[in-house]
């Protein structure tokens, strides 16, 4: 399976409707905190403008809202892989990407035979707080080898001057969160990160 090498990490569906129409054709819908019935309108709103711009959705976590409203992708933290049915998730036809940090988790992963592994944080990120030093390049090389010919996203840090020695290293996608939407210009950084990303299709 390829990926897009740009993956977009947003926690909306106003998000998706602001930035997706530029040329996204990757986008993981990421919300915390929202009770059911909020979670069931933002993914259904995300499923129908993705459908429209041909961008592949991936569902963060709530794999089975992902099932009942017909998403084809979900991704996992470690915490949830641990809850998930994940015969479920594949008798109903959705791939799957995982997070990973560390050997263990790593080795974890690839025993649910996943459709993508993500590796993160490349640099250290604002995201949210990690337990986990910032993995570097040469971890990416290292994943490269081990989980191939599973794709491998790079998460964390990442800015468009630091995507060509991720890409370099054996990534295949970057995931980007906080550079475009806490950047000044999310449409112009957006587009900036489509056209770097361009030349790595």
């Amino acid at each position: 399976m390829k990926l897009d090498p740009f993956y977009l990490i947003v926690d909306s569906a106003a998000w998706i409707e602001r930035l997706v129409p530029l040329g996204v054709k990757l986008v993981q819908l990421r919300i915390k905190d929202r009770d059911e019935k909020e979670l069931q309108t933002e993914i259904r709103t995300a499923k129908a403008l993705c459908a429209r711009f041909r961008c592949q959705l991936i569902i963060n976590d709530y794999w089975r809202l992902a099932i009942e409203e017909g998403c084809d992708f979900v991704h996992l933290g470690q915490e949830d892989l641990q809850t998930a049915d994940l015969s479920r998730i594949q008798a109903a036809g959705v791939r799957l990407g995982l997070s990973t940090h560390d050997d263990v988790e790593l080795e974890t992963a690839m025993a649910a035979k996943p459709d993508y592994i993500a590796l993160g944080p490349i640099y250290p990120t604002i995201l949210k707080k990690m337990k986990w030093a910032p993995q570097g390049l040469e971890r990416i090389a290292e994943w490269r080898a081990r989980v191939t010919p599973i794709p491998l996203i790079a998460i964390g840090g990442l800015n468009p001057d630091r995507l060509d020695s991720a890409f370099e290293a054996g990534a295949d996608s970057a995931a980007v969160v906080t550079d475009i939407t806490l950047n000044d210009d999310p449409e112009a950084r957006t587009r900036e990160w489509i056209e770097k990303t361009n030349q790595w299709r």
